[in-house]
């Protein structure tokens, strides 16, 4: 007996699901337009329009404002002196193992938090000033908020973020490594170790560039928040989940201008040198399902157990994937369109499918710019394709005896312009058609505690759901944070010609917590070594085995993240 979903919101969409079971797109506005100063809005459901205007790029922006002491700090940011001091500076910072884990208890009664004071004690003998002339206010014990109040309080502050976590290194893995995790050895051009890149590079850049700053005669305008948070690799809740609300109780909603966290930085695609900046989140869903059958003697076996029905039922899961589709307010579009316009080995079969993508209200029929695209690799294919993965399975607690529950945990990160709630109709229709195949009764997402009954399948979503993030705006009416963000890149790679495109990761980070703060949220590691077609400044094994960033893109990170500060000082955001 199958019973269907209590609620008509998860109950299987009829039409296209039923007939395809593939993700539907939503149409968006179109987040690209054309810019040179003032810009003339492009209509978003003309992709013509948008392929032969798409991806106009912004002057180099540099500071106007300039004194002996700021020209001091540039120059000093190019010595020897300084590679060698940031050498030391990044290289302490990974040495002090700030491994969050997936089971950490609460916070006073865990061990494992401890660990957040020393590297608090760390920064604050590193970087004197910051300690010295900002505020510093500890929320929930290990989340870091530092405030340079700026002199005029009408100005919507700039907020950076980076988090203290690190990813675990597993006992295992340590004798792959070619330096020790925490060592932050240095061979002359990497600092190696267990975040390294991800994201003390950032965070110490952050650092770095606002000391600098304090040492000159410049005042900020716009009041500087630094947000750095220290669960992050294990959902934020007790950092970010509670720095965020700090803040909007401190400034209210829509309160800052820009933030700026880690996310993707600069590569070369297509022969050209791309700055990416995450304008975008996959949204999030893990679901328990959850199969009970009788048990017994494993001697008198039923033809299907409990392992053997679950492992049917994620054999059909894993059967019936998302297919790849690039809805209109996907960054990946924004990309493809700036290759097509600025890369000239842009595969021409791409470009004859951007000039007519469109993007269809039913996934019934395959988006066959998204379907090539995503055969350039598996990293590109779930930036427009809602992933699915088995990642946990439990069952059975005797080799005699039969499992009576089996558990798995399926993890999904929704594609942009889809929602969770297609997910959970997805998950409800594969599993009805094993429930009923083996008389087994179905409660899917009730949101009932004890939905489970024996000889049943049930489904439950775990309470990390999270929709698709708002896609931050990219088009410009005069000044916007965009236009900064893109000048100050551009202003620092200018040798390079380094090319502005919106962009998204696969992941999701801290930021998840500060929508309501501003439309304006950035995921970027600007730092890069400025090697065209083989630059080594991105996140370099970031979560694995030899995790590393070069020096050089550490040095470029902290120029920038100086620059960006006294830009977003100096503008007058429409």
């Amino acid at each position: 007996m199958v019973q269907k979903p209590s609620s008509l919101r998860y109950r299987v969409v009829a039409g296209c699901l039923l007939l395809a079971l593939s993700p539907f797109a939503l149409w968006f506005p179109s987040p690209f337009r054309t810019h040179r100063g003032p810009s003339t809005p492009i209509a978003s459901g003309d992709p013509a329009e948008i392929l032969k205007n798409g991806c106009p790029q912004f002057e180099p922006l540099v500071p106007s404002y300039t004194s002996p002491s700021l020209e001091k700090m540039e120059n000093f940011i190019d010595t020897p002196t300084f590679f060698n001091q940031s050498i030391q500076r990044l290289s302490a910072a990974v040495q002090i193992e700030t491994q969050s884990f997936d089971d950490m208890g609460a916070i006073g009664s865990d061990p494992r938090w401890e660990v957040f004071y020393p590297f608090a004690a760390y920064l604050k003998a590193t970087f004197p000033l910051i300690h010295s002339k900002l505020a510093l206010d500890v929320v929930n014990t290990h989340g870091l908020i530092y405030t340079w109040h700026g002199t005029n309080a009408t100005l919507k502050p700039t907020l950076l973020m980076a988090h203290q976590d690190v990813v675990p290194v597993p006992e295992s893995t340590i004798p792959s490594w070619t330096h020790p995790p925490f060592a932050g050895h240095f061979d002359g051009e990497f600092i190696w170790g267990r975040g390294a890149s991800d994201c003390k590079n950032q965070l110490i850049a952050i650092m770095t560039a606002v000391e600098l700053l304090l040492a000159t005669d410049f005042t900020p305008k716009r009041t500087l928040i630094l947000s750095f948070g220290f669960d992050e690799e294990i959902s934020g809740r007790e950092g970010a989940g509670h720095l965020a609300p700090f803040l909007s109780q401190r400034y209210g909603p829509d309160s800052i201008a820009v933030i700026v966290d880690e996310g993707a930085g600069i590569s070369t695609a297509w022969g050209t040198p791309f700055a990416t900046p995450g304008v975008a989140e996959k949204g999030y869903i893990d679901v328990d399902v959850v199969v009970r059958m009788p048990g017994g003697h494993s001697s008198v076996p039923p033809d299907h157990n409990g392992i053997g029905v679950m492992s049917e039922l994620i054999t059909l899961i894993e059967s019936n994937r998302y297919t790849p589709r690039l809805n209109t307010g996907n960054p990946y579009l924004g990309l493809l369109q700036c290759g097509a316009q600025h890369s000239p080995d842009f595969p021409p079969k791409l470009k004859d499918l951007l000039s007519t993508h469109h993007t269809q209200q039913c996934s019934a029929k395959d988006d066959p710019l998204a379907l090539e695209a995503s055969k350039q690799s598996p990293a590109t294919k779930y930036l427009m394709t809602t992933s699915i993965a088995v990642d946990v399975i439990t069952g059975g607690v005797k080799v005699n005896a039969l499992p009576e529950r089996t558990v798995a945990t399926i993890n999904h990160r929704v594609n942009v312009g889809e929602h969770p709630s297609l997910v959970r109709a997805k998950l409800t229709s594969l599993a009805a058609t094993v429930a009923q195949k083996y008389n087994l009764s179905l409660h899917a997402f009730t949101g009932e505690a004890d939905a489970e009954t024996p000889s049943s399948i049930t489904l439950t979503a775990l309470d990390t759901e999270l929709e698709p993030a708002p896609v931050t705006p990219t088009e410009v009416e005069g000044a916007t944070p965009w236009s900064v963000l893109s000048g100050t890149t551009r202003g620092v790679y200018a040798a390079q010609d380094v090319i502005m495109a919106p962009g998204m990761s696969t992941g999701n980070t801290d930021t998840r917590y500060y929508w309501d703060l501003t439309r304006h949220i950035f995921r970027y590691g600007p730092g890069w070594d400025g090697v065209v077609g083989g630059g080594k400044g991105g996140l370099g094994n970031a979560h694995t085995v030899d995790e590393r960033v070069s020096v050089g893109a550490h040095v470029n990170g902290v120029r920038w993240f100086g620059r960006f500060v006294r830009n977003m000082d100096e503008v007058v955001l429409e």
